[in-house]
């Protein structure tokens, strides 16, 4: 057996959608001349035309019977409008209460260093007598980044010496040097 909260589930108490979707929402209505078929604006745009006709062959009363239907549907489009404006208006409070408590609380952030750096000015000094101490981001709170290193100053390079067995003029390189004498000539290693 069902519950009652599943069959009136997808019942609507006020017989209407929300404000936001009627505007771009299509709609079935049934005139006297027919059904109109489209969104609010177009709908009050087809009875507003239906309306000048009648008046124009003189029928006054299907006139005053279109003219309501877009009333309707007119009355229905500036309900939703009202309704999507005061959502907009609401955000756009909210919007502004959250920046002016986060601009409040990076003021009160601020104040709260410049007291912490003014009330403490000799922190930085090292107590006389005792072992130096070292700062660390650690201690500090960890918000702080290491002062960079200095750099050192690099030594300007030395020009590089010329070779000496470089080749001059394209000469091959067997030109250039002497010939070697052979190896293993007793007289010519004790001479040299």
């Amino acid at each position: 057996m069902r519950s009652s909260k599943s069959r009136s589930r997808g019942k609507n108490r006020n017989n209407r959608p929300s404000g936001g979707n009627i505007i771009n929402r299509v709609f079935d209505s049934n005139g006297p001349d027919g059904k109109v078929r489209g969104t609010p604006q177009q709908i009050i745009e087809k009875y507003n035309q239906l309306h000048r006709d009648a008046q124009l062959s003189g029928d006054r009363v299907n006139a005053e019977n279109f003219a309501q239907h877009a009333e309707h549907y007119l009355r229905m489009l500036a309900e939703a409008q009202r309704e999507i404006e005061a959502k907009r208006e609401e955000q756009e409070q909210a919007n502004r209460e959250r920046q002016a408590e986060r601009d409040r609380e990076r003021a009160e952030r601020l104040k709260a260093q410049e007291a912490a750096a003014n009330a403490d000015p000799g922190a930085g000094e090292q107590p006389s007598g005792g072992p130096e101490l070292v700062d660390t981001p650690e201690a500090k709170g960890g918000d702080e980044q290491p002062a960079p290193k200095p750099r050192r100053q690099r030594q300007p390079r030395k020009p590089r010496a010329p070779k000496e067995d470089a080749q001059t003029d394209g000469a091959p390189e067997a030109e250039a040097s002497p010939p070697e004498p052979p190896k293993g000539d007793p007289a010519q290693e004790a001479a040299e």
